[in-house]
Parts: C-alpha cells; sequence; structure tokens
C-alpha cells in the first residue's frame, strides 16, 4: 500500500469519525486515478474485516447510460457490501447510521454457485443465481455535498451506505428481468419508475460485468453473496422520518424507514 492510498483511506475513515462529509479525494490528488482509487477502496475494506466485519456481497453502481455520461464514463463500478450494512425489510436507520443518504430501488441477486470470470456471461449468472429479491439500496457519500467524480466515488467504496432486501426469493428464470417494472415512493408518493432493462438493458448482464471486472484483481464472486445490480432510477434524496417503498412486478415489495 502506497502512502497516498493510506492517507486517502484515512481521509473517508475520518468522515465517518467526524460525521461530516470532506474534501473531495480528486481534489486533494486531482491525479488520482482510477486503478488507485480501487486501491483505496480494498484498503478501507481491509482495514473493515480486519476489525471483524464480513464481506457479504457486492454493489454495482453507474449501470445507466445517464449516470455514465454524468461522470463521464463508459463502464460502471463496483463496492463491497459488508454485513452491517443489512438493514431489515420495513426496518428503520437510525440518524447516525449515515450522512447525506439518498435511496435507489433495484433487483438483488443471491449466488448459488461461485462466478469466476474473465469470460462470464449473462447465461452464467442465470446458472448461478438461487433467486432474485426485490431491493432498496441507501447509497450515501463520505464526499461533502456529493461533489464526486468517477474516482471518488470508487474509492469511498461506491458510495455504498446501507441496503434492505424483500422477503420473496424468487426463482430468477420464472421473472423476465428486462421487463420487470419498479415503482419508488417516498413517504407514500410516487417518486419514479424504471424497468430491469435500465441495468445495462438487463440486470444479469450487470453481474457478469462485475464477475469479469473482479477478474483483473484475482477475486470472484462467491456462493452466497448478495449482489445489487444496479439502480433501476434515479437515486432520492432521503432524510429522518421519511419512508420509502419500492413495487416490483413478480417480485413484490421492500420498505424501509429513516427514523427521526
Amino acid at each position: 500500500m502506497t502512502e497516498r492510498v493510506k492517507e486517502l483511506s484515512e481521509h473517508l475513515v475520518t468522515a465517518v469519525q467526524i460525521r461530516k462529509g470532506v474534501q473531495p479525494l480528486t481534489e486533494v490528488y486531482p491525479d488520482l486515478s482510477i486503478d488507485e482509487a480501487y486501491q483505496v477502496q480494498l484498503s478501507t475494506i481491509k482495514r473493515k474485516t480486519e476489525s471483524g466485519q464480513r464481506i457479504v456481497g457486492k454493489k454495482i453502481g453507474l449501470t445507466s447510460k445517464a449516470m455514465q455520461d454524468l461522470l463521464g464514463v463508459g463502464e460502471p463500478d463496483y463496492g463491497h457490501l459488508l454485513d452491517d450494512m443489512v438493514i431489515d425489510n420495513s426496518g428503520e436507520i437510525p440518524a447516525d447510521k449515515v450522512l447525506q443518504p439518498k435511496v435507489e430501488a433495484e433487483i438483488a441477486f443471491v449466488l448459488r454457485k461461485d462466478l469466476h470470470g474473465p469470460s462470464v456471461t449473462a447465461d452464467d449468472v442465470y446458472e448461478a443465481t438461487a433467486y432474485v429479491v426485490p431491493a432498496l439500496e441507501i447509497v450515501d457519500s463520505r464526499v461533502a455535498d456529493w461533489k464526486i467524480k468517477l474516482p471518488d466515488t470508487i474509492a469511498d467504496n461506491a458510495s455504498s451506505g446501507l441496503y434492505v432486501l424483500g422477503e420473496n426469493k424468487v426463482p430468477i428464470r420464472a421473472v423476465d428481468l428486462p421487463a420487470i417494472k419498479m415503482d419508488l415512493y417516498k413517504n407514500e408518493e410516487h417518486v419514479n419508475s424504471g424497468t430491469g432493462s435500465a441495468a445495462l438493458e438487463n440486470p444479469a448482464n450487470c453481474v457478469a460485468w462485475l464477475a469479469n471486472k473482479l477478474s483483473d484483481y484475482g477475486v470472484s464472486l462467491k456462493a452466497g453473496e448478495v449482489i445489487l445490480s444496479g439502480a433501476l432510477s434515479a437515486a432520492v434524496d432521503a432524510k429522518q422520518g421519511d419512508t420509502f417503498r419500492a413495487t416490483f412486478d413478480a417480485l413484490g415489495e421492500v420498505i424501509v424507514r429513516f427514523k427521526d
């Protein structure tokens, strides 16, 4: 680990400790590369696992063309899911668990077999998946005011925060993933919609991309892991007291509340 990677990892950890967003990493080091940003992410995750947390899955971000265009990139990014990020369906999120949260609705995959890149296809993902469930991801940023560029969000574990899984476990071949329609409600007001095709035309393509990307780092997806496959619509700002509910054709619904 370089001194620069260690410094930037500490920079992000400080945001959690002081409960306040910090200066963008790309302002601290304007030449921060994508590869170095992933090293920062891995450094922070290693620190957390050494303190007793467990990796339970992965998340994929920037799967929509709109978000890729916004950050000027041509592919998604990814982050790690840890066991302390899980919130029960219909559960509450304490205020001290988040800094500047936003909510996204997506489809989660739970694997029954390992997936090893670099040649994983969507068909391989179908074969390796135990079931899919509706999910809410609470994205969060340790960077002040979400003033992020691609290296910032990658270093910050792809702006991961928390996640909620629905309880309806659906066999993957029982649904048409690209056609699934999602509706997101904030305090029972409809705020946006999306379909499975918003995530690289099929969420299974996102999981295949991830397995292949991880092979660059000698990492594979493991049986039992949860994979958040990417937002089906825009992220929505959240604050204390808000309740979010997402409904999915054929998958059911998932709910979370931000505690007052």
